[in-house]
């Protein structure tokens, strides 16, 4: 199964409100396994970054005013994303920035029964515990040292790994898919085997009369009792 995991990075927290996406990032899960290929894109806000939003993600103005408009590559972000379940962390407010775009530039809304949320997953497996991206790194041991801000194709990463550990972890990818054949096996009988000569063990006498003063030495052996 295709699923793709994604996180977005915003001007603030409210679209209606007038904040709008300046980044996107993408990851392809196929039976919950990375395949490698992602999809990343900045986009020009058409408006200011207010600062308190700068200081989380480090996407200034200056950066973003040379970037292209969300409707300039929406085409390319639809045909990644295709028809294929949608993962995030809060998942509502990243559909709802990713939802306001696309509607503003005239394309439909992604269906809500896309949405996989794994915040209502961890808070559900992890009762009373923290559940932002950073907490659920810790406790599945997932690397996170190179995340100085926040950036939304880094955090689609980390977010990937979260959620095959939320799931069961890496070896749920040890199924056999449904359609695979197993590989044929050549019949025991049929396979070439090496022949080895017969191996001899010479006892000397020696060695016997080493054993036999051995047995002299047990005191009461069973296999003199099965004797009597």
């Amino acid at each position: 199964m295709r699923e793709i995991v994604f996180d977005t990075e915003t001007t603030g927290l409210s679209f209606p409100g007038g904040d709008r996406l300046v980044e996107i990032g993408c990851v392809e899960l196929f039976n919950r396994v990375e395949t490698g290929q992602v999809y990343h894109a900045y986009f020009n806000p058409e408006r200011d970054m207010p600062e308190e939003a700068a200081r989380i993600h480090g996407l200034r103005n200056d950066f973003l005013r040379a970037k292209p408009r969300f409707a300039a590559l929406v085409h390319e972000l639809i045909a990644f994303i295709a028809d294929a379940p949608l993962v995030a962390h809060n998942a509502t407010f990243d559909f709802g920035f990713l939802n306001g775009e696309l509607s503003r530039c005239g394309h439909p809304a992604v269906c809500m029964t896309r949405m996989v949320d794994t915040l209502p997953i961890a808070q559900k497996r992890h009762p009373g515990a923290k559940h932002n991206l950073d907490a659920l790194c810790t406790r599945f041991g997932i690397d996170r040292s190179h995340r100085v801000h926040h950036g939304a194709l880094l955090d689609a990463q980390l977010l990937a790994q979260v959620y095959v550990e939320l799931m069961g972890g890496r070896q749920i990818g040890l199924g056999l898919l449904a359609d695979t054949k197993p590989a044929a096996v050549a019949p025991l009988a049929a396979r070439e085997r090496p022949v080895r000569s017969p191996r001899l063990f010479a006892v000397s006498e020696g060695e016997r009369a080493r054993h036999r003063a051995f047995l002299q030495t047990v005191t009461a052996p069973l296999w003199g009792e099965a004797a009597g």
